[in-house]
């Protein structure tokens, strides 16, 4: 019997395109396809919320016990034998009740110290023994005032030439002598300033001669240079650091000696 291609064959054997299995192409497909499938399914179905933990309750909690907590008194063995705030008795025998008091309302009449009148003001007048204050003498007629005479004060002339040391130098003291002598001059001459320098060491390393504060002073070129010499040659104490002063030399005058002698009359 011939009824198609699916048909058995007039001997009764089976054909055999029928029993071949699937190829793996057709397996890939359908593993694609029913993947698809799912996605669509996820995103026709599926939430736009997002994701949030629940809350948990009624978890179970370990909590330690402090030496407040009520079930540290469970491990008293008394606590239901002895009377406590937390025995069955605890408002019978710790907590009585409160019983207000009432006294009897009762005045005691007035008595009236004795006020003596003749110790009226002791107590002030004692007081006043022990503050007394020192008696104060009004003079109407002040003494008189004696005035002394203002004598000026000139200063003595100098009798030799002097020096100071003004400036941070002032804190370095003088190892050299500084030998002055009087000036041959005819008038007083003003002091020669010089500015010093002085190194660590004590050594001089600069003098300039400085110039007069007052125009009118009379100054002399020899006993300025006399200033700068001595002043080259002066050396202080050692220093950490270079020191600025100024050294002022006061010079004293003496007459010029007479060169011819008058003529005999």
């Amino acid at each position: 019997m011939k009824t198609g291609s699916g048909d058995l064959s007039s001997a009764g054997e089976p054909n055999p395109r029928s029993k071949s299995p699937w190829r793996w192409s057709r397996w890939l497909l359908l593993i694609v396809l029913v993947l698809a499938a799912h996605v669509a399914l996820i995103f026709m179905f599926g939430g736009s919320k997002p994701i949030t933990p629940r809350a948990v309750t009624n978890a179970p909690k370990l909590e330690l016990a402090t030496r407040s907590s009520e079930w540290l008194s469970l491990n008293d063995p008394t606590l239901f034998a002895l009377p406590s705030r937390e025995g069955f008795a605890g408002p019978a025998w710790l907590e009585p009740p409160h019983v207000q008091f009432t006294q009897l309302e009762w005045t005691e009449p007035p008595r009236w110290l004795q006020l003596p009148v003749g110790e009226l003001g002791a107590i002030f007048s004692e007081f006043m023994q022990t503050n007394l204050f020192a008696g104060f003498r009004f003079e109407l007629t002040p003494p008189p005032r004696f005035t002394e005479p203002v004598v000026p004060w000139e200063p003595q002339f100098a009798q030799s030439s002097t020096f100071r040391v003004e400036g941070d130098l002032v804190r370095r003291p003088l190892l050299t002598p500084m030998a002055l002598t009087s000036w041959p001059y005819a008038d007083v001459i003003a002091p020669s300033r010089v500015q010093v320098l002085v190194n660590a060491a004590g050594q001089v390393v600069s003098a300039v001669l400085l110039p007069s504060e007052n125009s009118d002073e009379v100054r002399d070129a020899d006993a300025d240079q006399r200033a700068l010499e001595l002043a080259r040659a002066a050396r202080f104490a050692p220093a950490s650091n270079l020191t600025l002063g100024n050294l002022i030399f006061s010079w004293r005058t003496v007459a010029l000696p007479a060169t011819n002698a008058p003529a005999g009359l």
